[in-house]
């Protein structure tokens, strides 16, 4: 029997999310169809989880499918920008792997014990000052590097050189502050699996 949360209107919109995630991959070369493409991409990840919630409509699925949906079009940029792109989508594959594995769908509000930065980052589901800096940095940054190859910062925005630069800078860091956190997810999964083992042989 088919589960009623893979018709959910959110997960449905997921499901729009891998095709816009291909068809912005299709379209790569024309940077006015692909920014296009990949900005609703982008602005439909907020759309989803606020749709969940007042619908009622939350589900482990659907957690799991928005994560997943986010890697892959994060993962086909940056793969598509540097030929060292796979670094960055294979690390957020790993802490993917690394949340839901060992704190599933709730993961967002598994970091009670955590350092205080990454508490301060994940507070309310990264719906903070401080958060939002950090999804800015994930979501962006690549899109913003896009524009800047493709000289779409100064021919579209007409943006000056400091501004581009203070905004490489400023989505830079909001990644960086997420490298934190992803450091602190696969460090406490390896201390997870690892106690898991000595627990084991104790036994």
């Amino acid at each position: 029997m088919v589960s009623k949360a893979l018709l959910y209107w959110p997960n449905i919109i997921g499901y729009f999310r891998v095709g816009l995630v291909f068809a912005a991959w299709a379209a790569y070369e024309t940077p006015a169809v692909f920014v296009s493409l990949y900005a609703i991409f982008t602005a439909l990840d907020g759309v989803d989880g606020w749709l969940a919630r007042r619908l009622g409509q939350t589900s482990r699925f659907g957690a799991w499918l928005d994560v997943v949906v986010d890697n892959l079009g994060r993962g086909m940029l940056w793969n598509q920008l540097y030929e060292w792109g796979w670094l960055v989508s294979t690390l957020e594959w790993c802490v993917f792997v690394c949340n839901h594995s060992a704190r599933g769908e709730h993961w967002k509000n598994s970091f009670t014990s955590s350092p205080t930065i990454i508490q301060a980052i994940m507070a309310n589901g990264f719906r903070t000052p401080l958060g939002t800096w950090v999804v800015s940095g994930l979501h962006g940054l690549p899109l913003w590097l896009y524009g800047d190859q493709r000289g779409l910062l100064s021919h579209w925005f007409y943006l000056p050189l400091w501004i581009q630069d203070l905004g490489t800078l400023l989505l830079a860091a909001g990644r960086l502050l997420a490298l934190t956190v992803e450091a602190w997810c696969i460090w406490t999964h390896i201390k997870f699996l690892t106690n898991d083992e000595l627990e084991e042989k104790r036994d």
